[in-house]
Order: C-alpha cells, then sequence, then structure tokens
C-alpha cells in the first residue's frame, strides 16, 4: 500500500513541473493538424478516384 501511495505523490510532485503550453500553443497545433488532416484526405480522395477510374477503362 506504501508503494501506491509513494506512486500517486510522485506522479502529482512530476505533474507540478511539467511546463504545459499555452491556449494559443494549443490552437495553433490544431489549426495545423485540422489542415493537415484535411489536405491529405483530398490527396487520398483524388488517388482513389483516379485508381477507380483507371480500373473502368482496364475492366
Amino acid at each position: 500500500m506504501k508503494k501506491i501511495i509513494q506512486f500517486f505523490k510522485d506522479s502529482y510532485a512530476e505533474l507540478k513541473r511539467v511546463v504545459w503550453p499555452s491556449r494559443e500553443d494549443v490552437a495553433s497545433s490544431t489549426k495545423v493538424v485540422i489542415i493537415s488532416v484535411i489536405a491529405f484526405a483530398l490527396v487520398l480522395g483524388v488517388v482513389d478516384f483516379l485508381l477507380l477510374k483507371g480500373m473502368d477503362l482496364v475492366f
């Protein structure tokens, strides 16, 4: 039981040392992720469409 209590004490102490990102940093990172996901989805959609049309021409 002492080990479990020590674990939680150590975890709490470690969380105090964490440097959390600012709200602006999180917002800008989120924008980058969303734009990247949309761009990647568009590229995959175009490739899928082209492969589908190519398969229709072959078969």
